[in-house]
């Protein structure tokens, strides 16, 4: 697309060479200027640094001081007042406008003091040039003031024109650093979208596959007659590291699903166990609910990954206790069982199943039935025999 004129004007505007350009061809006008209009010394001097100096405005904007002062000096030392001090005098304010060399109000100010200077050197010229020049202290000498006045309302206006232009660029460069930062995080959106999206493929796909490894080798142990113990013991390990493999795989999926799993360093600490529950309990409490931990059996040691699939079960029913039931007493029963079965009962006496969803996007009682299926278990949800809502599960970590 052809850009337009006023984008080509500005594309002008901003190139590096543009301030050498206009104060080379203001020098020259003014070279120009005193050649046709000859002036004193100081004009002349003022005249020349005055258009010269802009030539560095960009790359050191405080020389617009010198630019202004250079300007008010020559037209001081000459009541005529040439072209080139008027743009070069006026680019400078804007200048200084424009860069803040210092406030604004700073600026027009000392501007100002610097017009009244001039028409005070003025008045002085004209009363030697027996002009009819009235006494500073009578009341028809304001009229000498109207020079000071004009000099004054231009200044100003070059000093609010550069800083308006200052102000909008600002706010342009604001607002495409909050696009810039907008399209930044939209993009991060968009990928831990992905990241979700491969999540749920690999989950889909290698879970299906590693799980049918240990249901099979799980089931060999049963259906295949005369194996000899050692071959047993092979399907049985086969079918425990398929399923120490599963819990590994949600873990590491569960970092892929977390936007913020950079830099957690929560992610590579210990891992809870059934040690922790008394803990567990005390939050529990802690945060106003009832409830009372109960054991049978002894303790035994198990796999990690049924360690924390249990855990995790008690965890989210009580959070679902406290979430549907707030102020019911909960009951967590947990029972070593024979045959290496491990048995957890979450029982509330709270209004039961009926504000409770039985599904989830991987939440609530879908994630516990994930959990218990994942180390071979089934888990039960619903109405308590005495009422209430009970969770019922039955993790097997191995055979006797």
């Amino acid at each position: 697309m052809r850009p337009s004129l006023q984008q080509r004007f500005r594309a002008w505007i901003a190139a590096p060479a543009y301030p050498w350009v206009t104060g080379g061809a203001l020098t020259i006008g003014a070279v120009a200027e005193l050649i046709a209009y000859p002036g004193s010394l100081t004009t002349v001097i003022g005249v020349l640094v005055s258009s010269s100096s802009l030539t560095w405005r960009r790359s050191f904007p405080p020389v617009a001081v010198v630019t202004v002062a250079a300007g008010l000096l020559g037209f001081a030392g000459d009541v005529s007042l040439y072209v080139s001090i008027t743009v070069s005098g006026l680019i400078g304010f804007y200048t200084l406008g424009r860069y803040r060399v210092c406030h604004p109000a700073v600026t027009v100010a000392g501007g100002a003091l610097g017009a009244v200077c001039v028409n005070l050197v003025h008045i002085n010229t004209w009363s030697r040039m027996d002009l009819p020049v009235p006494p500073l202290w009578q009341k028809d000498s304001l009229s000498l003031f109207a020079e000071s006045f004009l000099l004054t309302v231009v200044i100003f206006a070059a000093v609010m024109m550069g800083d308006a232009v200052r102000s909008r660029e600002q706010s342009r460069h604001e607002r495409n650093l909050a696009q810039a930062q907008l399209i930044a995080m939209e993009r991060q959106q968009a990928a831990e979208a992905e990241r979700a999206a491969i999540a749920r493929e690999l989950h889909d796909i290698v879970s299906h596959s590693v799980s049918m490894i240990a249901v099979q080798a799980e089931s060999a142990t049963y259906t295949t007659p005369g194996l000899t113990p050692e071959a047993r013991d092979g399907f049985q390990q086969i079918a425990g590291t398929a399923r120490s493999s599963m819990a590994e795989l949600r873990r590491l999926l569960g970092v892929l699903r977390t936007p913020q799993a950079q830099g957690d360093t929560s992610l590579i600490a210990p891992q809870p166990t059934l040690d922790h529950l008394a803990e567990l309990i005390e939050q529990h409490r802690a945060v106003g609910g009832e409830a009372e931990l109960k054991i049978t059996g002894e303790r035994v040691s198990l796999p990690a990954a049924w360690e924390l699939s249990a855990y995790r079960i008690t965890q989210e029913a009580l959070t679902n206790a406290r979430k549907h039931a707030p102020g019911a007493r909960t009951v967590v029963e947990i029972e070593y069982g024979t045959g290496r079965l491990l048995r957890l009962r979450i029982h509330d006496d709270g209004p039961g199943p009926e504000p409770r969803p039985g599904s989830g996007t991987g939440h609530g009682l879908t994630g516990m039935r994930e959990r218990a299926a994942l180390v071979g278990g089934r888990l039960s949800a619903g109405a308590g025999p005495g009422g209430g809502f009970l969770v019922e599960a039955e993790l097997p970590w191995g055979t006797g």
